[in-house]
């Protein structure tokens, strides 16, 4: 259990510890200099003889360091909220309460401190206060105890009911990678750098490789004590001290924020989206895109704030909001931020992480805002994908939810009615109605394309893209194409795509045109007239000629191997026809035997060889050709040859 002090300045938050562990605490000279606690303190002690360690966390309470305060107040599981006898409730005592609340920390209890020094009345005035304070908020039945540090007055009683509590507090789950937020570093002699913090989630173990700070170094785990105590591996919820090892390392590299995080985990981030809640103690609406700190671990970085439900909230409201950072972070869904303001002189508000991957775009749309409503709705990942994935229009990246929520995939537990999709960038998970409702859509723009264009044979694939406008990443659109053709509900000539019952429809034009100039191809054989020619016999344009030969060659009825010189489809297949014999007595194509095959010169024959380069049924390596069996030309041809 982790145990943490709140309150204002001068309450006796670290005598109190004093009394409770016996250690003293504000071990540093300034401190003891001052007589107050500037920066986190650290004491572990049995509360009883064979209890187990408690790490206590001392907090400083003056206004000037609950930056100092706000780094030491993640990963604690029972807060003692210290008000002194003798002043009552104070701005600090206030606004430690106010970030208590926004951090949701499980258990909260009062300690009305320095009773030594004030009659009964005035502790009743005070008890009175702390009531009024707490009324209407999650510890409104936090229990109270009077104590006195100097004589001891209540602290075996506090102590008792610290115990009960270390037996109720709920184990952190160490499921999902580990994550510490460095909250210390220093270097020991003989033994190097090591770095403290309490582990948020998951575990570490002795020999465990993790990723270090902004930059992701790699570090590797010496040694390591939990709750102060050696050990080979630690825990979530424990405190934690990693004695860490680098190619290169040093303590300059490492600050208090920094996070440790395995490899997979580890994705920084300057977009976070949350929900926004404004401290009902706020004078005035919190505006959109105001500046602001935030606080999140042990991390504090300035951003401005992108509200996505209005142009301001009021105070005590709440909204889903964008954080714009201006260094990256770590966080997952979730995690509790705290914002103070632009200057960090006063809590503003506070809330919780929905997705720290959050878009630069359409991030106020119907669909986006629906995602953050069943994201702030859903205690974990399971309960999030069971709504999500019915609203999903684009499906979703497993990675992404991976590292959004810390959970490996190898734990999920899918809810039914889900498929994974394996794109060419990796998996995507849609639901079964969205996908065939998606394949739908596609066969319904593909029959739409034919409607408008009934002379043509289809488009390729990145025009029917844009043609369809499915909303879909190119990866997850060829995934959705691939199973159609591959269940044949589109089929393909070439890079044409089509659905299979389409046959390309020339007009009456183009289809008296077409009948004047096939003949006129066949019979030129290997050397075709031009198009400039066929323009002239048939008393056409050439733009009209060459425009209905580059149809009929998306149709695979002519084939141009050079600008302005098509060739018809059935001598196409004599040529490789030719070819094919001429590969069975020398697997390398010669060029001047087939020339001499054909009996033209050899400039054309070398063009007709790049056209076939360049439809895949011959491959080049460096001056030579050979058949590639596996093209689609190379194999009707070699039928033919075994039907004559």
């Amino acid at each position: 259990m982790i145990v943490g002090t709140a309150g204002h300045i001068d309450h006796g938050k670290t005598a109190l510890l004093e009394a409770l562990t016996g250690q003293a605490g504000d071990r540093r000279r300034e401190e003891r200099e001052r007589g107050i606690t500037i920066d986190l303190g650290y004491l572990y002690a049995e509360l009883a003889p064979g209890a187990g360690l408690t790490g206590f966390i001392d907090v400083p309470g003056h206004e000037r360091f609950i930056h100092n305060m706000l780094a030491g107040a993640q990963g604690i599981d029972v807060v003692l909220l210290v008000v002194a006898a003798d002043d009552g409730v104070m701005p600090q005592t206030r606004e430690h309460l106010a970030i208590v609340e926004l951090l949701g920390i499980p258990g909260l209890l009062v300690v009305i401190s320095k009773c030594d020094r004030v009659d009964a009345s005035r502790i009743e005035q005070v008890s009175a206060q702390i009531d009024e304070l707490l009324a209407g908020g999650p510890y409104a039945q936090a229990a109270q105890y009077r104590v006195s540090s100097l004589t001891g007055e209540g602290v075996d009683a506090l102590r008792v009911t610290l115990l009960d509590a270390a037996d109720k507090v709920l184990e952190r789950s160490d499921r999902g990678g580990f994550r510490l937020d460095v909250d210390r570093a220093f270097s020991v002699a003989g033994a190097g750098i090591v770095v403290t913090g309490t582990a948020l989630a998951g575990n570490v173990a002795v020999g465990d490789t993790l990723l270090l700070g902004q930059q992701g170094k790699r570090v590797r785990v010496r040694g390591l004590h939990a709750q102060n105590q050696a050990s080979t591996h630690a825990r979530a919820g424990q405190r934690v001290a990693l004695n860490l090892s680098a190619e290169k390392l040093s303590l300059e590299q490492i600050h208090r924020g920094d996070w440790l995080l395995p490899e997979w985990l580890f994705a920084p981030t300057q977009r976070i989206d949350i929900t926004l809640h404004l401290l009902s103690s706020e004078t005035r609406a919190f505006e959109h895109f105001s500046p602001v700190h935030v606080h999140l671990g042990t991390q504090d970085v300035t951003a401005r704030v992108a509200l996505l439900e209005g142009s301001s909230v009021a105070p005590g409201q709440r909204m889903l909001a964008q954080l714009l950072l201006n260094a990256p972070v770590h966080a997952v869904h979730g995690d509790r931020i705290v914002l103070r303001d632009q200057s960090a002189q006063r809590t503003l508000g506070g809330g919780r992480v929905l997705d720290p991957f959050a878009p630069s775009r359409q991030r106020r749309s119907a669909e986006r805002l629906g995602q953050l409503q069943i994201l702030a709705r859903a205690d974990g990942l399971e309960q999030a994908l069971n709504e999500w994935m019915a609203s999903s229009q684009t499906g979703l990246d497993p990675q992404r939810l991976e590292r959004q929520f810390n959970r490996l995939r190898s734990t999920w537990q899918l809810p039914a009615g889900i498929r994974v999709i394996t794109t060419r960038q990796g998996q995507l998970l849609f639901s079964d109605m969205r996908w065939q409702a998606l394949h739908g859509l596609l066969l319904e723009h593909l029959g739409r394309f034919h409607q408008a264009e009934p002379d043509q044979l289809g488009p390729d694939r990145d025009r029917l893209r844009r043609f369809s406008a499915l909303p879909l990443e190119r990866p997850a659109f060829i995934a959705l194409l691939e199973e159609a053709l591959a269940s044949g509900s589109v089929a393909s000539s070439g890079p044409w795509l089509h659905l299979p019952d389409h046959r390309v429809q020339l007009n009456d034009e183009d289809a008296a045109l077409w009948q004047q100039i096939l003949p006129m191809m066949e019979q030129g054989g290997f050397d075709p007239p031009w198009v400039r020619d066929l323009a002239q016999a048939t008393g056409q344009g050439e733009a009209l000629v060459r425009l209905l030969l580059r149809k009929l060659g998306r149709i695979g009825q002519a084939h141009q191997v050079v600008r302005d010189l098509f060739y018809c489809q059935s001598t196409i297949e004599t040529m490789a026809a030719m070819l094919l014999r001429q590969s069975e007595r020398e697997p390398v194509i010669q060029a001047a035997a087939f020339r001499d095959s054909l009996g033209i010169g050899r400039k054309r024959s070398i063009q007709i060889l790049d056209f076939f380069d360049r439809i895949g049924f011959t491959r080049r390596i460096g001056d030579q050709r050979r058949i590639r069996p596996d093209n689609a030309l190379a194999q009707s041809s070699a039928a033919q040859d075994d039907a004559f």
